[in-house]
């Protein structure tokens, strides 16, 4: 749960210190007084979306700290090395900077904003008032079914054999050309073929040859140093050389070494520069070898790197992936010419293929429906809980407009029904879905999905837009239920709502020397019952506040009663 959430310089929060309970938790405020403000800077730690236009104007940075506590295992700690402190809490720190860039810290250990996000999504929810337009958008209705049925294994197995008759489509799309077409195709890959092969390719070859080209152009210059050195060593025909000496030395201390140890020792080391000096002589007598040249091989060089460079601009920039072209053209020239087969082999291929998808798209319609029984039992139980008794509600299922009735999402075109009044047939949500029934009914449907999820705060941002005065007290009650079992936090503006949190902040905009500031402050029940008489009327009155020790007291009575 999220138990601290510290903002600085974000709009116009200068500075604010939120420390949130178990259960229901309220923030409340005047419209503009920075409510979603709050919202936002929990969207930013979560790893959302965040603009450097949220830096408060004169401030380099922004930074926004969150401390959670009694988190689950999550696989994530482990693939990232982060774990909880001994207390069990986690610390988060998100900085968003003047020039657009983060810096993003989970318990001490610098993180990238997508693994912030990644982490995020395992931690909370957060819901908004868009979700009630969502829920009007169809194509979203299969999505919600899948996230409640738990089809990811299935519909991941139906996306694979989907694939697979994708991929063999493209294939015979690629042999299926008309005869002109194939003809001009294989006179162009024969000719890049028969090109390619004449030039005898050898993998590495080019560099080779500019190295020796290299050395081929200096040959004047490394002869000469070679022969020198050479001459050095051995003496040649001028007389000893360093090698020859070496050994006349090593010859005399050796005798001398027989009547002084001290002899001895400078012999022993006289040896041993015999030996690296023998070694030097064969590789220098190896160089000579090497730069053995016969008269035309530059020229001869400086035509076959030439010829390499204009194959290179055509083929590929290495001899490594000008033979892997090579490679490719013959494999579509023999595919091209034994198409027919190839065809064959593929269409008989695509029929298994196809088969294979229909059982699997048949397999994850099966499970969609059978939740979407249990689905639509469960929001009707909700409904009626949210004031709504007659509702029904129903998940409409109908082919897949598409060819072979499916598409990367499977077989089924799904869509929400229902009737908000006895008499009236099902119809889609989004054309009798009033604001207040789109409000509950999200709200039902948030809640049983969050049963599944192992998310364990839950963010609910006005989503009680168009509901009021009974259906507000369902939708509170509601509210609290699920506040048993996961953390809430809920931003409203009805006393209703508010009255039944748990933890109660108030949202409250001002100015000081020329500047606007907002402050979160936390309620004790006297500021509670001013606070539930401004929302109830706008002017703090005492028929208000008696209102308000009513509402107050009602939701004590409803919450003590839960309780036990």
């Amino acid at each position: 749960m999220l138990s601290l959430l510290h903002i600085e310089n974000i709009a116009v929060i200068d500075r604010a210190d939120i420390s949130f309970e178990e259960g229901f938790n309220v923030l409340t405020g005047e419209t503009g007084a920075g409510k979603s403000i709050v919202i936002d800077a929990i969207g930013a730690i979560m790893g959302e979306r965040a603009s450097r236009d949220l830096i408060r104007t004169g401030a380099r940075s922004a930074r926004v700290t969150a401390v959670f506590r009694d988190l689950p295992a999550l696989r994530w700690f482990d693939e990232m090395g982060v774990t909880p402190d001994e207390n069990g809490e986690l610390l988060l720190e998100r900085v968003i900077q003047s020039d657009g860039k983060n810096v993003c810290r989970v318990g001490g250990v610098p993180i990238l904003v997508g693994q912030l996000r990644e982490l995020g999504l395992r931690l909370l929810n957060i819901h908004g008032q868009h979700d009630g337009q969502q829920l009007l958008d169809e194509d979203c209705h299969l999505d919600y079914l899948d996230s409640f049925g738990g089809t990811g294994e299935r519909k991941a197995a139906f996306q694979t054999a989907y694939e697979r008759v994708r991929e063999i489509r493209r294939d015979l799309s690629a042999l299926r050309m008309d005869d002109a077409e194939k003809a001009r195709r294989m006179d162009t890959l024969q000719y890049q073929i028969d090109e390619l092969e004449a030039a005898n390719l050898r993998p590495g070859e080019d560099e080779e040859l500019s190295d020796r080209r290299e050395v081929l152009r200096n040959a004047e210059r490394l002869t000469s140093a070679v022969e020198g050195a050479w001459a050095a060593l051995t003496g040649g025909e001028e007389g000893d050389g360093a090698l020859s000496l070496l050994m006349e030395a090593e010859g005399h201390l050796t005798s001398g070494g027989k009547h002084s140890a001290e002899l001895r020792e400078l012999a022993q080391a006289a040896t041993r520069l015999r030996c690296d000096l023998d070694d030097l002589a064969e590789r220098v007598r190896d160089a000579r070898s090497a730069f053995d040249f016969y008269p035309g091989e530059l020229d001869e060089v400086e035509a076959r790197l030439d010829r390499l460079y204009r194959l290179k601009k055509k083929y590929g920039g290495t001899t490594e992936e000008m033979l892997d072209y090579l490679a490719k053209c013959r494999a579509e020239l023999d595919a091209i010419q034994f198409s027919e087969e190839r065809t064959a082999k593929l269409e008989g291929e695509l029929a298994k293929a196809l088969e294979q998808a229909v059982e699997q798209g048949k397999l994850l319609s099966n499970d969609r429906h059978k939740a979407a029984e249990i689905l639509a039992r469960r929001i009707q139980s909700e409904l009626k809980e949210l004031d709504m008794p007659r509702v029904r509600f129903q998940v409409e299922f109908s082919p897949k407009d598409a060819p072979d009735g499916m598409d990367q999402s499977g077989m089924d075109t799904v869509r929400f029904l229902m009737s908000a009044n006895v008499g009236e047939d099902l119809k889609p949500i989004n054309r009798i879905a009033s604001g207040g029934e789109l409000s509950r009914i999200m709200l039902a449907l948030k809640n049983v999905l969050a049963e599944s999820e192992e998310v364990s705060t839950l963010i609910f941002d006005e989503v009680d837009a168009g509901v009021s005065g009974r259906a507000a007290i369902k939708v509170a009650r509601k509210l609290y239920q699920v506040s048993r079992t996961k953390q809430v936090l809920c931003v409203t503006h009805l006393p209703q709502i508010a009255a039944m949190g748990v933890a109660h902040f108030s949202v409250e905009k001002g100015e000081r020397d020329g500047r606007t500031y907002t402050r979160v402050t936390r309620l004790e029940r006297e500021g509670r019952k001013e606070e539930l008489a401004r929302l109830s009327g706008g002017e703090v009155t005492e028929t208000m506040l008696h209102s308000a020790e009513e509402l107050l007291s009602s939701a004590e009575a409803y919450k003590a009663g839960e309780s036990r």
